[in-house]
């Protein structure tokens, strides 16, 4: 190493993971509400799916009683 370059010290890195850290937790803090938001019409949909489904399944399964006198 030479003069010029500097040493880093541990107060450096503990900044810059501090920094990086604070930068994320933002991001994720402003993101939370949009997946909550997606999860919940992912969620509405995947029902929704499953009840069609499953009437259609039904109707294929039904039988048809007819009662004669």
């Amino acid at each position: 190493m030479t003069q010029a370059d500097p040493k880093i010290t541990r107060a450096d890195l503990e900044g810059k993971f501090k920094a990086l850290q604070d930068d994320i937790q933002g991001t994720t803090e402003r993101n939370k509400s949009t997946l909550a938001t997606y999860a919940a019409i992912a969620g509405g949909v995947v029902v929704i799916l499953a009840y069609a489904f499953g009437r259609r399944s039904g109707r294929k399964r039904r039988s048809v009683l007819e009662i004669r006198r």
